[in-house]
């Protein structure tokens, strides 16, 4: 089955999540023990069903192993959240996406076999406090602790120069992503070389975390 995803969960996070995935032509199935949150969502995604994780032979029908990724979306209950990791990793889901609470929670839930882990709080503070911080920094993403992706405003010293002069992999140790024309623009993915910077222009990028700060 290609393109297809459970999401356990279904808080503003979960929702949010399996409505999207679903907007992007994916197959999503959706489970929550509350009835009232399945059936919100009911019209938005492929599928949707009120089973209690704790309720193996109900998961059983699922059919958890068929999925390309799994996000675990609770956080509320530690036990519920430990139970489904484990659940959907016995299953043999090639992807386990878990959210997580606080880094204990992150820190067991990776002992248990999360591929991924993610506070989506902590990190909208982070890019929050990025973009307070410094105004050229437009989006900002911690893709690891070593690799973050941002997006900036094109210097004032790289301004009628292209991206073949500048040479920024080699001279800077960036990988430029993508650019746009401004910021209500859409991105242009694996830009030419030869396109010509300028001062409206913004640049999708990703560097190690030890040259972000000389970037910014």
């Amino acid at each position: 089955m290609d393109n297809s995803f459970a999401v356990i969960g279904l808080g503003k996070f979960g929702r949010s999540v399996a409505i999207e995935l679903t907007n992007t032509g994916a197959d999503v199935l959706a489970i929550d023990i509350d009835k009232e949150r399945v059936h919100s969502v009911a019209d938005f995604v492929t599928c949707a069903v009120a089973v209690d994780v704790r309720d193996t032979e109900a998961m059983d029908t699922l059919g958890l192993s068929n999925m390309d990724a799994v996000v675990i979306a609770i956080t509320g209950k530690l036990d519920i959240s430990i139970l489904a990791t484990i659940y959907a990793k016995d299953a043999g889901v090639g992807t386990v996406v878990c959210k997580a609470q606080d880094e204990t929670h992150k820190k067991i839930l990776e002992k248990l076999g999360a591929d991924q882990t993610i506070m989506p709080e902590h990190e909208t503070g982070i890019r929050l406090a990025r973009k307070l911080s410094n105004r050229r920094v437009i989006n900002f993403m911690e893709i690891s602790d070593k690799l973050k992706m941002i997006e900036i405003d094109v210097k004032n010293n790289w301004v009628d120069k292209t991206l073949r002069e500048l040479d920024l992999r080699n001279k800077e140790n960036l990988n430029v992503i993508a650019i746009r024309k401004d910021t209500s623009s859409e991105y242009e993915v694996n830009p030419s070389p030869d396109i010509k910077l300028t001062n409206n222009m913004t640049m999708l990028i990703t560097c190690d975390v030890k040259d972000l700060d000389k970037l910014v």
